[in-house]
Protein backbone atom coordinates (compact mmCIF):
# COMPACT_ATOMS: atom_id res chain seq x y z
CA UNK A 1 0.00 0.00 0.00
CA UNK A 2 1.57 3.34 -0.82
CA UNK A 3 1.57 6.16 1.38
CA UNK A 4 -0.90 7.90 0.07
CA UNK A 5 -3.14 4.75 0.70
CA UNK A 6 -2.51 4.20 4.14
CA UNK A 7 -5.39 6.26 5.42
CA UNK A 8 -8.19 4.83 3.12
CA UNK A 9 -10.94 3.99 4.23
CA UNK A 10 -10.28 5.19 7.20
CA UNK A 11 -12.38 8.10 9.59
CA UNK A 12 -11.03 10.55 11.28
CA UNK A 13 -12.29 13.40 14.13
CA UNK A 14 -9.98 16.39 14.52
CA UNK A 15 -10.60 18.76 16.87
CA UNK A 16 -8.48 22.51 16.13
CA UNK A 17 -8.56 21.72 12.92
CA UNK A 18 -8.95 24.63 10.82
CA UNK A 19 -5.38 26.76 11.51
CA UNK A 20 -2.09 25.36 12.57
CA UNK A 21 -0.86 21.76 13.46
CA UNK A 22 -4.83 20.95 13.58
CA UNK A 23 -4.93 22.06 9.57
CA UNK A 24 -1.76 20.79 9.00
CA UNK A 25 -2.13 17.25 10.46
CA UNK A 26 -5.99 17.25 9.20
CA UNK A 27 -4.60 17.84 5.40
CA UNK A 28 -1.82 15.52 5.17
CA UNK A 29 -4.45 12.58 6.59
CA UNK A 30 -6.73 13.71 4.20
CA UNK A 31 -3.66 13.33 1.12
CA UNK A 32 -3.20 10.21 2.78
CA UNK A 33 -7.15 8.86 1.72
CA UNK A 34 -8.62 9.39 5.10
CA UNK A 35 -12.33 10.45 5.39
CA UNK A 36 -11.69 13.88 7.84
CA UNK A 37 -14.09 15.36 9.83
CA UNK A 38 -12.69 19.16 11.13
CA UNK A 39 -13.96 20.49 14.23
CA UNK A 40 -13.57 23.95 14.49
CA UNK A 41 -15.66 27.30 16.70
CA UNK A 42 -15.87 29.69 13.70
CA UNK A 43 -17.90 28.89 10.42
CA UNK A 44 -16.02 30.83 7.98
CA UNK A 45 -12.58 28.93 8.74
CA UNK A 46 -14.24 25.31 9.33
CA UNK A 47 -15.86 25.96 5.32
CA UNK A 48 -12.78 27.43 4.05
CA UNK A 49 -10.50 25.21 5.88
CA UNK A 50 -12.37 22.16 4.59
CA UNK A 51 -12.63 23.47 0.65
CA UNK A 52 -8.84 23.97 1.00
CA UNK A 53 -7.96 20.73 2.08
CA UNK A 54 -10.18 19.30 -0.74
CA UNK A 55 -8.82 21.59 -3.20
CA UNK A 56 -4.83 20.80 -1.99
CA UNK A 57 -5.66 16.80 -1.16
CA UNK A 58 -8.57 15.72 -4.35
CA UNK A 59 -10.26 14.18 -1.41
CA UNK A 60 -13.59 15.08 -0.78
CA UNK A 61 -14.56 13.11 1.69
CA UNK A 62 -13.68 16.62 4.00
CA UNK A 63 -16.27 17.53 6.84
CA UNK A 64 -16.63 19.83 9.41
CA UNK A 65 -18.51 20.01 12.99
CA UNK A 66 -19.48 23.62 14.52
CA UNK A 67 -18.77 23.88 18.16
CA UNK A 68 -17.22 25.40 21.09
CA UNK A 69 -14.98 22.62 22.46
CA UNK A 70 -15.02 24.61 26.04
CA UNK A 71 -18.70 23.64 26.63
CA UNK A 72 -19.97 20.87 27.79
CA UNK A 73 -22.98 21.27 25.40
CA UNK A 74 -20.39 22.21 22.62
CA UNK A 75 -18.34 18.71 23.35
CA UNK A 76 -21.98 16.74 23.14
CA UNK A 77 -23.25 18.54 19.90
CA UNK A 78 -19.73 17.51 18.50
CA UNK A 79 -19.90 13.89 19.31
CA UNK A 80 -23.55 13.63 18.97
CA UNK A 81 -23.41 15.01 15.13
CA UNK A 82 -20.53 13.06 14.30
CA UNK A 83 -22.34 9.81 15.58
CA UNK A 84 -25.52 11.01 13.18
CA UNK A 85 -23.20 10.77 10.23
CA UNK A 86 -20.42 7.83 10.98
CA UNK A 87 -20.65 4.15 12.61
CA UNK A 88 -16.76 4.38 12.74
CA UNK A 89 -14.04 6.47 14.19
CA UNK A 90 -10.58 5.28 13.40
CA UNK A 91 -8.69 8.26 14.67
CA UNK A 92 -9.57 10.87 17.59
CA UNK A 93 -7.35 13.36 17.66
CA UNK A 94 -7.50 15.91 20.11
CA UNK A 95 -5.96 19.07 19.26
CA UNK A 96 -7.48 21.93 19.99
CA UNK A 97 -6.09 24.29 23.07
CA UNK A 98 -5.82 27.46 24.69
CA UNK A 99 -3.20 29.45 25.70
CA UNK A 100 -4.33 32.77 28.06
CA UNK A 101 -2.62 35.26 30.18
CA UNK A 102 -5.81 36.34 31.90
CA UNK A 103 -7.92 34.26 33.69
CA UNK A 104 -11.77 33.51 32.15
CA UNK A 105 -14.24 31.50 32.89
CA UNK A 106 -16.81 29.50 30.61
CA UNK A 107 -20.58 29.40 31.06
CA UNK A 108 -20.16 25.87 32.70
CA UNK A 109 -18.11 28.04 35.17
CA UNK A 110 -14.64 26.50 34.49
CA UNK A 111 -10.86 28.41 34.08
CA UNK A 112 -11.17 27.97 30.62
CA UNK A 113 -7.38 26.78 30.02
CA UNK A 114 -8.45 24.13 32.07
CA UNK A 115 -11.85 23.11 30.12
CA UNK A 116 -10.74 23.20 26.51
CA UNK A 117 -7.08 21.89 27.10
CA UNK A 118 -8.10 19.03 29.84
CA UNK A 119 -11.93 18.69 29.83
CA UNK A 120 -12.76 19.13 26.01
CA UNK A 121 -9.93 16.06 25.65
CA UNK A 122 -11.58 14.47 28.26
CA UNK A 123 -14.98 14.68 27.41
CA UNK A 124 -14.97 14.39 23.95
CA UNK A 125 -12.92 10.78 24.31
CA UNK A 126 -15.57 9.59 26.79
CA UNK A 127 -18.48 10.09 24.34
CA UNK A 128 -17.08 8.84 21.56
CA UNK A 129 -15.20 5.34 23.59
CA UNK A 130 -17.63 2.84 22.19
CA UNK A 131 -17.75 3.42 18.81
CA UNK A 132 -13.45 3.89 18.88
CA UNK A 133 -14.04 0.13 20.81
CA UNK A 134 -16.40 -0.83 17.85
CA UNK A 135 -14.44 0.30 15.14
CA UNK A 136 -11.17 -1.60 16.73
CA UNK A 137 -7.40 -1.03 15.98
CA UNK A 138 -8.35 2.77 16.90
CA UNK A 139 -6.61 5.05 18.19
CA UNK A 140 -6.60 8.25 20.47
CA UNK A 141 -3.81 10.80 19.76
CA UNK A 142 -3.80 13.88 22.57
CA UNK A 143 -1.91 16.51 21.79
CA UNK A 144 -0.24 17.45 24.88
CA UNK A 145 3.43 20.44 25.26
CA UNK A 146 6.38 19.76 26.94
CA UNK A 147 5.28 23.08 28.96
CA UNK A 148 3.58 19.76 31.16
CA UNK A 149 7.23 19.76 32.34
CA UNK A 150 7.63 20.80 35.96
CA UNK A 151 4.00 21.44 36.89
CA UNK A 152 1.79 19.51 38.71
CA UNK A 153 -1.71 19.37 39.94
CA UNK A 154 -3.43 20.92 42.52
CA UNK A 155 -6.51 18.89 43.10
CA UNK A 156 -8.02 21.66 45.70
CA UNK A 157 -7.56 24.52 43.01
CA UNK A 158 -7.91 22.86 39.65
CA UNK A 159 -10.03 25.93 38.46
CA UNK A 160 -7.20 27.93 38.93
CA UNK A 161 -8.81 30.34 41.85
CA UNK A 162 -5.69 31.30 43.24
CA UNK A 163 -2.42 32.63 42.43
CA UNK A 164 -3.68 32.06 38.30
CA UNK A 165 -0.56 32.41 35.90
CA UNK A 166 -1.03 31.83 31.72
CA UNK A 167 1.86 29.86 31.46
CA UNK A 168 0.89 27.88 34.93
CA UNK A 169 -1.97 27.20 34.03
CA UNK A 170 -1.16 25.65 30.47
CA UNK A 171 1.23 23.69 31.90
CA UNK A 172 -1.27 22.17 34.22
CA UNK A 173 -3.27 22.00 31.40
CA UNK A 174 -0.83 19.90 29.44
CA UNK A 175 0.11 18.10 32.46
CA UNK A 176 -3.38 16.72 32.71
CA UNK A 177 -3.07 15.63 29.09
CA UNK A 178 -0.27 13.29 29.49
CA UNK A 179 -1.75 11.81 32.79
CA UNK A 180 -5.13 11.64 31.24
CA UNK A 181 -3.58 9.91 28.27
CA UNK A 182 -1.62 7.12 30.54
CA UNK A 183 -4.80 6.67 32.34
CA UNK A 184 -7.10 6.01 29.21
CA UNK A 185 -4.43 3.68 28.02
CA UNK A 186 -4.50 1.92 30.84
CA UNK A 187 -8.63 1.72 31.22
CA UNK A 188 -8.23 0.34 27.51
CA UNK A 189 -6.02 -2.69 28.00
CA UNK A 190 -7.76 -5.83 26.25
CA UNK A 191 -9.51 -3.77 23.68
CA UNK A 192 -8.04 -2.21 20.28
CA UNK A 193 -7.72 1.46 21.15
CA UNK A 194 -4.56 2.74 21.84
CA UNK A 195 -3.71 6.11 23.86
CA UNK A 196 -0.16 8.47 22.98
CA UNK A 197 0.60 11.75 23.81
CA UNK A 198 2.77 14.31 22.03
CA UNK A 199 4.72 17.06 22.02
CA UNK A 200 4.65 19.10 18.69
CA UNK A 201 7.45 21.65 19.38
CA UNK A 202 7.85 24.92 19.91
CA UNK A 203 5.82 25.99 16.58
CA UNK A 204 5.09 29.07 14.46
CA UNK A 205 1.51 28.84 14.98
CA UNK A 206 -1.08 31.48 16.25
CA UNK A 207 -0.07 30.54 19.59
CA UNK A 208 -0.58 33.37 22.15
CA UNK A 209 -2.33 35.85 19.44
CA UNK A 210 -5.19 36.72 21.97
CA UNK A 211 -3.07 37.93 24.62
CA UNK A 212 -2.03 41.17 24.21
CA UNK A 213 1.29 42.85 23.25
CA UNK A 214 4.03 41.65 25.22
CA UNK A 215 3.23 37.71 24.11
CA UNK A 216 3.10 38.89 20.72
CA UNK A 217 6.01 40.39 20.87
CA UNK A 218 7.97 37.45 22.90
CA UNK A 219 7.01 35.27 19.92
CA UNK A 220 8.07 37.23 17.06
CA UNK A 221 11.87 37.24 18.89
CA UNK A 222 11.48 33.54 19.63
CA UNK A 223 10.05 32.93 15.87
CA UNK A 224 14.63 31.96 14.48
CA UNK A 225 14.08 28.97 16.88
CA UNK A 226 10.46 27.82 15.83
CA UNK A 227 9.46 24.65 14.39
CA UNK A 228 7.20 25.24 10.90
CA UNK A 229 3.31 24.23 11.16
CA UNK A 230 4.20 21.44 9.00
CA UNK A 231 7.19 19.96 11.32
CA UNK A 232 5.02 20.78 14.17
CA UNK A 233 2.18 18.46 12.46
CA UNK A 234 4.73 15.64 11.85
CA UNK A 235 4.08 13.80 14.97
CA UNK A 236 0.17 13.81 15.38
CA UNK A 237 0.41 12.33 11.76
CA UNK A 238 2.83 10.00 12.61
CA UNK A 239 0.69 8.47 15.64
CA UNK A 240 -2.37 9.01 13.70
CA UNK A 241 -1.08 6.77 10.47
CA UNK A 242 2.09 5.05 10.90
CA UNK A 243 1.17 0.88 11.06
CA UNK A 244 4.18 0.89 13.40
CA UNK A 245 2.03 2.52 15.72
CA UNK A 246 -1.09 0.04 15.87
CA UNK A 247 -0.58 -1.63 19.02
CA UNK A 248 1.59 1.07 20.93
CA UNK A 249 -0.43 2.56 24.02
CA UNK A 250 0.43 4.67 26.95
CA UNK A 251 3.49 6.76 26.05
CA UNK A 252 4.42 10.37 24.80
CA UNK A 253 6.06 11.12 21.79
CA UNK A 254 7.87 14.29 20.68
CA UNK A 255 10.07 14.25 16.51
CA UNK A 256 7.91 10.93 16.08
CA UNK A 257 10.00 9.13 18.89
CA UNK A 258 9.11 7.78 22.30
CA UNK A 259 10.34 9.99 25.14
CA UNK A 260 10.06 10.26 28.70
CA UNK A 261 7.56 12.24 29.84
CA UNK A 262 7.75 14.38 33.26
CA UNK A 263 8.41 11.98 35.95
CA UNK A 264 5.07 13.00 38.31
CA UNK A 265 3.09 11.92 34.70
CA UNK A 266 3.61 8.48 35.79
CA UNK A 267 1.75 8.71 39.48
CA UNK A 268 -1.23 6.39 38.59
CA UNK A 269 -2.68 7.51 41.54
CA UNK A 270 -2.83 11.25 40.30
CA UNK A 271 -4.03 10.05 37.32
CA UNK A 272 -6.77 7.71 38.62
CA UNK A 273 -7.37 11.11 40.43
CA UNK A 274 -7.75 13.48 37.64
CA UNK A 275 -10.12 10.89 36.00
CA UNK A 276 -12.44 10.65 38.62
CA UNK A 277 -12.26 14.49 39.25
CA UNK A 278 -13.16 15.10 35.61
CA UNK A 279 -16.19 12.67 35.96
CA UNK A 280 -17.46 14.90 39.01
CA UNK A 281 -16.87 17.87 37.09
CA UNK A 282 -18.94 16.68 33.65
CA UNK A 283 -21.64 15.09 36.62
CA UNK A 284 -20.74 12.10 34.64
CA UNK A 285 -20.83 10.16 37.69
Amino acid sequence: MSENEVMKGKTVLITGATSGIGFATAKELARMGASVVLVGRNLEKCVSASAQITQITGNAQVEYILADLSTRNGVQSVAQKFLSRHSRLDVLLNNAGVFLMSREVTVDGFEMTFALNHLGYFYLTYLLLDTLKETGMSRVVNVSSDAHRGSKLDFQDLQGESNYTGFGAYGKSKFANVLFTYELSRKLIGTQVTANALHPGFVASEFGKNNGGFLRFAMKLMKPFQKTIEQGASTSIYLASSPSMSAVTGKYFADSKEVKSDPLTYDQSAAELLWQKSLEMLVLK
